[in-house]
């Protein structure tokens, strides 16, 4: 895998699972055109951007670059990496027919190409450490996940630490792990 630090903004959830399997950081979805819709979506990417950079990988066709300029509106330029995927024509093995434009997606690449187009990058490489990880048991130990009143729990510390209310708790728990240590999580449901 490779550990970056700058947080990766994707399309939508096929993409950020095919790039959770070759990337250790936080990576965040737009689901598509909702983006124009999400006002806490768009500022928690610029939040991100200000905090640890961000990087735009979204799809190669016509709908992919006008996501890509939305999201850059307002980000300075110096916070932002753009990856772009090659034109490679056919169809993700999901979907019945090809994309209006026939290229693949950030899903339908092969990871060979992903890696090399981190690889190539200016990205910021972070470093292994060999941090305890803040686990799923732990979420539901706190009770912010599986547990009666998991979802207010859940809700109250997603407000305590300014993050949005839309963070799954798969997401905030990427985001636990990329930003706080398993102590300092500890310490944090303990007050």
């Amino acid at each position: 895998m490779i550990k970056i630090k700058e947080a990766v903004i994707v399309e939508g959830k096929y993409d950020k699972i095919k790039l959770s399997n070759i990337l250790d950081t936080f990576i965040v979805e737009t689901n598509g055109f909702q983006i124009y819709k999400d006002k806490a979506r768009k500022d928690f990417i610029k939040r991100l951007a200000d905090e640890r950079g961000i990087i735009i990988l979204t799809d190669s066709d016509h709908s992919g670059f006008q996501l890509r300029n939305y999201i850059a509106m307002g980000i300075p330029k110096e916070k932002i990496k753009h990856l772009y995927i090659p034109d490679i024509y056919g169809k993700e093995k999901r979907k019945s027919i090809p994309s209006k434009e026939g290229k693949l997606g950030v899903e339908g690449i092969d990871d060979k190409i992903l890696i090399k187009l981190f690889e190539n990058a200016e990205i910021s490489f972070a470093k292994a450490d060999n941090k305890e990880l803040i686990t799923n048991y732990d979420l539901f130990a706190a009770g912010i996940s599986g547990g009666e009143n998991a979802k207010e729990k859940r809700r109250a510390l997603l407000k305590e630490l300014n993050l949005p209310e839309f963070l799954s708790t798969n997401s905030l728990l990427s985001y636990l792990n990329s930003t706080i240590s398993r102590e300092e999580f500890t310490k944090l449901m303990s007050n």
